[in-house]
């Protein structure tokens, strides 16, 4: 992943993105499950506020969850997870993660979107109204912003967080992703049975 203070990648390991960095690593040199779940449920969080911010400006639309209960927008957190997990000889150089981390957040939105329509029966976006489109789940402009989104933004926020997540306590992990679990499970039944994302907010409920 792209530093923009370090211009090694030895260096750049020392921001939390790339290379043994010991808040980001376990024992045997790949990311532990703790900080993995972490770093899922955070950049889900984002991902939610992201869309509240979108939703906002745009009338028409409505910011999109993945979950009754929680503020979560997982294809976020996947795609962070999938930029993070890219070699670092993809990563070198502002435009080369642009490039690679685009193509990387764009295969799962295409690979969510269609997992959502194939197994449930929903769909939480449609680009087909938007120009150069592929069935509507992933489109050029929102590819060429998720590149940007995670050349520039993600190597600073990375940083900071990285070490916070990895000091979370056990326990703690534990019962949030005991919350998670029932919160996941409750919502895939909801979308399963309705069919519409809808659902998942309290008017939705009430109504379905």
């Amino acid at each position: 992943m792209y530093c923009p203070d370090h211009t090694t990648k030895s260096s750049a390991a020392q921001c939390g993105m790339i290379g043994p960095a010991p808040d980001k690593l376990d024992g045997r040199g790949g990311i532990g499950l703790s900080l993995a779940l972490w770093t899922f449920w955070t950049y889900s969080f984002f991902g939610y506020l992201l869309e509240m911010g979108y939703a906002a400006t745009h009338a028409a639309q409505r910011a999109r969850k993945g979950f009754l209960l929680l503020p979560m927008c997982p294809v976020y957190g996947l795609g962070a997870l999938a930029v993070l997990a890219l070699p670092p000889a993809l990563t070198d150089g502002f435009w080369q993660s642009a490039l690679w981390g685009g193509l990387a957040a764009t295969a799962v939105e295409y690979a969510v979107h269609l997992a959502y329509d194939r197994l449930l029966g929903v769909r939480f976006w449609d680009y087909s109204r938007v120009k150069w489109n592929l069935r509507g789940r992933i489109c050029l402009p929102f590819s060429l912003a998720w590149g940007l989104l995670t050349a520039a933004g993600l190597p600073p926020v990375q940083a900071v967080l990285a070490p916070a997540l990895a000091a979370v306590p056990p326990a703690v992990t534990y019962a949030a992703l005991l919350v998670f679990t029932a919160d996941g499970v409750t919502s895939l039944r909801l979308l399963r049975q309705a069919g519409d994302p809808a659902v998942l907010s309290l008017r939705g409920l009430l109504a379905a």
